[in-house]
This record gives C-alpha cells, structure tokens and sequence, in this order.
C-alpha cells in the first residue's frame, strides 16, 4: 500500500507542477499560479503522510501548508486584508 500512495504522491506532484506551469501560461499571474502548485503539493504531501507517518513525511506536510498560507497572505491585494473583527 505503500507504494501506490508514494506513486500517488508523485503523479499529484507532477500534476501540481504542470496545472501551476498551465495557470502561470494562460494568466501570467503568479499570484493565481502560486495557490494552484501549493495546493496540490499539500494533496501530495497528504498522499505521502496517509503511506507511513513519519516525522520528516509529517513535517514536510506542516511546512508546506505553513508556506502556502504565508504566501497567500503576502500576496493578498492591500484592501483585501482580514478585520480583526467587530468593534475594532
């Protein structure tokens, strides 16, 4: 079972490449292209933790949702930044 999540993994990893490659060609925005390759790395990251949680598989996985929420963030229009909520 191992080995179909690892060779899982490794078609989702591809894939994220290649639909992040497509994104960035057709808009020419890597802001739109950025949230596609993470996303699927975090699916292929998953695949890889779901075959044998290991330490390094789980940190591979944190850091790389980690990575894609700080990119998000700092790629986010200036007037598009979350309130702290109400009253403040």
């Amino acid at each position: 079972m191992t080995a179909v999540l690892d060779a899982a993994a490794l078609l989702v990893t591809g894939a994220a490449l290649t639909a992040a490659a497509v994104v960035l060609a057709v808009t020419r925005r890597p802001r739109q292209a950025l949230p596609v390759l993470l996303d699927l790395l975090t699916a292929a990251g998953l695949l890889r933790l779901a075959a044998e949680p290991e330490w390094h598989r789980l940190l591979s996985a944190a850091a790389i949702v980690a990575l894609r929420h700080l990119l998000v963030l700092g790629l986010r229009p200036a007037g598009t930044a979350r309130s702290a909520g109400p009253g403040t």
